[in-house]
C-alpha cells in the first residue's frame, strides 16, 4: 500500500517538475517474474525508473537505509519500509546468500525485482562491468531479465548534488526480455555466469549509449581522486573503453545493488554512497 501511495503522490510532482519520458515500457511484462536490471547514473534513478510501469518494481535496498539514527535515519527507515524495499546485510558469506534468497523469493511470487548490476553509481557517467549476481538469479529462477537504461540523471542529479537540476529532462528505455534458458542447468559454471552477466550489460550500453569501462566502479571510485574522474566521453581508464563482451574474466564478485555479494565475497564498503536502494518510487 505504501508504494502506490508513494506513487500517487511523488509522480505527478515529478511528472509536472521533469516531464520525464520513457520508452519500451510494454517489454516489461504485465505479470509474472522478470528481472529488471539498471544502470546506475544517479540517486533520482530510483525515482524516474519505475515511474512509468502499472506494477510495484521490489529492490534489494542495503540495509544502513534501515538503521539510521536521529530524524534523518527515521524517515529515510519509514520511507523503504513504506514503498516495500527489503533491507539486505552486506556483511558477505552467510548474509550474501540470504540476499539471493530474497532476490529468489521475490521472483517466485511473480513479481518485478530491480537490480543495479554495477553494484554502486558510476563515477564519471560511464558504465561499468556487472556483477554477476544478477546472472546467479536470472539462471537460478528462471526469469527473463529486461536491460533498462536511465537516461539523463546524471546530468540531473551528478555525484555531491542534493537537489536535481530542473533543466534537465530524465527517461529511462526498457529494452527487449533476454532468455537464459539456455544455460539450463550450468548455474554454477563461473564462464556461463560471467558471460551473462556480459551480455546484459551489453545490452544495457546500446540502449544508453554510455561508454563502458571493464573495471569495477567501486574499485574506480576507490582510485579516483578528487576532481580527476574521467567523464563519459573522455580520457580513456587504463582498462579502456571495452565492450562488455570483452570482459571475459570470471571475477564471481557478485553483488546487487551494492548491497550485498552473491557468492560469499565480502562486499565494498559503500557507506560514502547517498541514501537509496535500487528502487522507486522510492528507491540504492
Amino acid at each position: 500500500m505504501g508504494y502506490w501511495v508513494a506513487k500517487a503522490i511523488i509522480g505527478p510532482i515529478l511528472a509536472i517538475l521533469f516531464r520525464p519520458w520513457s520508452e519500451g515500457a510494454d517489454n516489461v511484462p504485465r505479470e509474472g517474474p522478470a528481472i529488471l536490471a539498471f544502470n546506475h547514473l544517479s540517486f533520482s534513478d530510483h525515482f524516474f525508473g519505475p515511474l512509468p510501469l502499472p506494477r510495484k518494481v521490489t529492490f534489494l535496498a542495503k540495509s544502513e537505509y534501515f538503521t539510521g539514527r536521529g530524524l534523518k535515519g527515521l524517515i529515510s527507515k519509514a520511507f523503504f519500509r513504506g514503498v516495500g524495499q527489503i533491507p539486505v546485510d552486506r556483511a558477505g558469506g552467510e548474509a550474501s546468500e540470504r540476499a539471493l534468497r530474497t532476490g529468489l523469493r521475490v521472483l517466485a511470487e511473480g513479481k518485478l525485482l530491480g537490480i543495479y548490476p554495477e553494484g554502486t553509481r558510476t563515477p564519471d557517467g560511464r558504465l561499468y562491468r556487472g556483477h554477476t549476481g544478477v546472472a546467479r538469479l536470472a539462471l537460478d529462477s528462471g526469469a527473463r531479465v529486461i536491460p533498462c537504461a536511465m537516461i539523463g540523471t546524471y546530468e540531473l542529479q551528478p555525484p555531491g548534488r542534493l537537489l536535481p537540476r530542473l533543466s534537465i529532462r530524465p527517461g529511462v528505455r526498457f529494452g527487449k526480455p533476454l532468455d537464459f534458458s539456455r544455460y539450463a542447468g550450468l548455474k554454477q559454471d563461473r564462464l556461463v555466469l560471467r558471460a551473462v552477466t556480459d551480455e546484459i550489460m551489453y545490452a544495457v550500453m546500446n540502449l544508453s549509449g554510455q561508454v563502458y569501462v571493464d573495471e569495477d566502479a567501486q574499485r574506480a571510485k576507490k582510485r579516483a581522486k578528487p576532481g580527476s574522474a574521467a567523464t563519459q566521453d573522455g580520457a580513456a581508464t587504463p582498462d579502456g573503453a571495452a565492450t562488455p563482451d570483452g570482459a571475459a574474466t570470471p571475477d564471481g564478485a557478485a553483488t546487487l545493488d551494492g548491497a550485498a555479494t552473491l557468492d560469499g565475497a565480502a562486499a565494498p564498503d559503500g557507506a560514502a554512497e547517498e541514501a537509496v536502494p535500487s528502487s522507486t518510487p522510492g528507491p540504492s
